[in-house]
C-alpha cells in the first residue's frame, strides 16, 4: 500500500515561500536541507511533508531545470520498497536516481526517484519524511465524492510524449 506523504516545490527563495505557507496555512517547520541537490525548508501540516527547494543545478532538477517554479515531485510512503519499485516499473515508470542505503550507511531517510509515463517525478520511501505520518483516519462517508458514477468525456485527449 502506498500513501502520498510528500510534495516538493521548486522555488527561487525557499525561506520566503516557507514563511508564506506557515503564515497562510499554519504549517510547521521541521527542518532545512543543504545537499548537493538543493537547499531548502521542510514543512508539515501534521500529515504530509512539504519540501520547498531551490535546486543547485539543472542536472539535479531534472528535465524541468533549476529555474522551474512549481510542483517538482510527489513522494509515496510504501510498505515494501523492493516490491514497490518492481510494481512501479511494471506499470511503466522509469528509474531516475537514488537507492536504499545499506545498513552500514544508515537507513533513516532516503528516496528512490522515478518518472511516470508522462514524465512526472515521484519518490518511493519505506521510511517516510520529517513531519509526515504514515497512517491517518479515512474520510467519513459524508466526505466522499458526490457523483461517483460520473465519467468524464475523453474525446480529444492525447498522450503526452516526454
Amino acid at each position: 500500500m502506498a500513501k502520498l506523504r510528500h510534495i516538493a516545490f521548486s522555488v527561487p527563495d525557499p525561506w520566503a515561500t516557507a514563511e508564506f505557507y506557515m503564515q497562510a496555512f499554519g504549517m510547521t517547520k521541521v527542518g532545512e536541507t543543504d545537499s548537493p541537490l538543493a537547499r531548502g525548508v521542510y514543512l508539515t501540516d501534521g500529515t504530509i511533508n512539504l519540501a520547498i527547494l531551490n535546486y543547485k543545478n539543472d542536472e539535479m532538477a531534472g528535465k524541468v531545470g533549476k529555474d522551474f517554479v512549481g510542483i517538482h515531485h510527489l513522494g509515496f510512503w510504501v510498505d515494501d520498497i523492493e516490491a514497490s519499485k518492481s510494481q512501479a516499473s511494471k506499470a511503466g515508470a522509469t528509474y531516475w536516481m537514488g537507492e536504499v542505503p545499506s545498513e552500514e550507511e544508515g537507513n533513516n531517510f532516503y528516496e528512490v526517484k522515478y518518472r511516470d509515463p508522462d514524465g512526472i517525478v515521484f519518490d518511493l520511501s519505506a521510511n517516510g519524511w520529517g513531519g509526515a505520518v504514515r497512517d491517518v483516519v479515512p474520510a467519513s462517508e459524508s466526505r466522499k465524492i458526490k457523483v461517483p458514477e460520473l465519467v468524464a468525456d475523453r474525446t480529444g485527449i492525447q498522450k503526452m510524449v516526454a
